[in-house]
């Protein structure tokens, strides 16, 4: 299925690895230029080696997304280097684990505002190239309880509201904005990676909770980010997609 993406220009924020990475490669492969970010420029080139095999322009910038001011340079600088743009995958999560003021803080800093920022900086260079499409990387984390991690799973909630809002606010200007919330993701280095080893029981009991059996994979978010991108997804905006497993039900 040819998505229309050939020729785009994507900036996904978060790209150096997991979900992040996929996306990226999944734009590339549908022949679009990329851009990423991350803070730390090994796994950042590392990344980059990796997209620079589809062919497409890529570019690559070190970036703290908390920071304001470095999240603005950064998105300028990918506009400038891949000569437009048409979509923000905004991705990086501080995985707020914890109910207290660092826990809280980190979620806000990276989960809601750098979104919040990056929206606000490539909105006006979207409308610019004609229209195209926002997407924030939430989590169903947002679309029930979140006894563990209560500062990550409000503040994907109110990631996902404002999805809604901007989509209502964005459609005159031909930019769609919609949300996917994936449940729990394998990767290697991941967070469920890492459990598999520091606490096997939680691992386990994720695992019998997702019907389809087994964790999903950054693929398979990526798939369903291209089309919400892409002209097969024209008509979808404001909405909150769950890539789960069933693992909600």
């Amino acid at each position: 299925m040819d998505l229309g993406l050939t020729g785009k220009s994507a900036i996904i924020t978060g790209g150096s690895r997991g979900i992040g990475l996929a996306i990226a490669k999944a734009f590339a492969q549908e022949g679009a230029n990329v851009s990423i970010c991350a803070r730390s420029e090994g796994p950042l080139s590392s990344a980059r080696a990796s997209l620079d095999a589809y062919g497409t322009t890529v570019h690559s910038l070190p970036c703290d997304v908390s920071d304001p001011v470095a999240l603005d340079n950064y998105i300028q600088a990918a506009h400038h280097a891949l000569g437009g743009l048409n979509v923000l995958v905004n991705n990086p999560s501080g995985f707020g684990r914890t109910d207290d003021e660092t826990g809280w803080k980190i979620s806000i800093d990276i989960d809601l505002m750098a979104s919040v920022r990056g929206c606000w900086s490539a909105v006006p260079l979207i409308e610019k190239s004609g229209g195209g499409a926002i997407i924030h990387i939430s989590s169903i984390s947002g679309l029930t309880q979140s006894q563990r991690t209560p500062p990550y799973g409000a503040v994907k909630a109110a990631l996902n509201q404002y999805t809604m809002t901007q989509a209502l606010e964005l459609a005159p200007r031909s930019i769609r904005v919609n949300a996917i919330a994936p449940g729990s993701i394998y990767f290697d280095g991941g967070l469920w990676d890492q459990a598999q080893t520091a606490n096997p029981e939680l691992y386990a009991n994720i695992l019998s909770s997702i019907p389809s059996g087994r964790y999903g994979t950054p693929e398979e978010v990526a798939a369903v980010a291209v089309f919400l991108a892409s002209d097969r997804g024209c008509w979808v905006t404001g909405q909150t997609i769950a890539v789960d497993g069933g693992q909600m039900l």
